[in-house]
């Protein structure tokens, strides 16, 4: 029987390359948080954005093994003070599957009503959280009475949201969008009964 890390790994090192954002210091960063852990799934997401004139590019690792979660980025950065010319910074977090506390999928159908058990759509939102970021959001509370003047002090929710992943048909294309959805389920099935510390 061949173990998945050995058929995934070559995918996933197939799949950075063909992202093309410095590939070599991709796979050395998540080589270094891997440990030799055999890869049950991924992702690679490398997204584009523009800052003022400024083309900068970003890439996310997701990868799973048998007990953790590895998150990479690596980012790109314009020349500054500390260097002449335009360099890189690529880090990882490595979460144990324990400390995993939820995994969010949010699909987007194109047509709802026609839309049938397994067949594509057009986007998809994978969030993670496990603690290391929480975030607060809050409004002033109210009564209801359009009249009343008295403080109700505030009232909010609090999400635990580490990672957003948000990709589309559109601009990553449809294999990317299965790609997110594949990780999200083998995820879910590995954090499923697993207990917090």
């Amino acid at each position: 029987m061949t173990d998945l890390g050995d058929t995934l790994a070559p995918r996933l090192r197939a799949d950075i390359e063909r992202s093309g954002y410095y590939p070599e210091l991709v796979s050395d960063t998540l080589d270094t948080a891997l440990a030799n852990e055999p890869v049950v799934s991924y992702v690679v997401h490398h997204e584009a954005t523009f800052d003022h004139d400024e083309l900068r590019r970003h890439v996310t690792v997701l990868a799973l093994t048998p007990t953790r979660l590895i998150v990479g980025h690596t980012d790109e950065h314009p020349a500054d003070e500390t260097s002449p010319t335009a360099y890189a910074s690529a880090s990882t977090e490595a979460v144990r599957l324990e400390r995993i506390d939820s995994v969010v999928v949010t699909r987007v159908a194109a047509d709802a009503a026609a839309h049938r058990r397994g067949t594509p759509v057009r986007e998809a939102v994978l969030t993670i959280g496990w603690g290391a970021v929480s975030r607060i959001d809050l409004e002033p509370a109210s009564c209801g009475d359009p009249h009343c003047e008295a403080d109700h002090g505030y009232t909010g929710t609090a999400s635990n949201d580490d990672l957003a992943l948000r990709v589309s048909e559109a601009a990553d294309g449809a294999q990317v969008v299965a790609q997110v959805l594949t990780f999200a389920a083998a995820l879910s099935m590995a954090t499923a009964g697993r207990r917090r510390d």
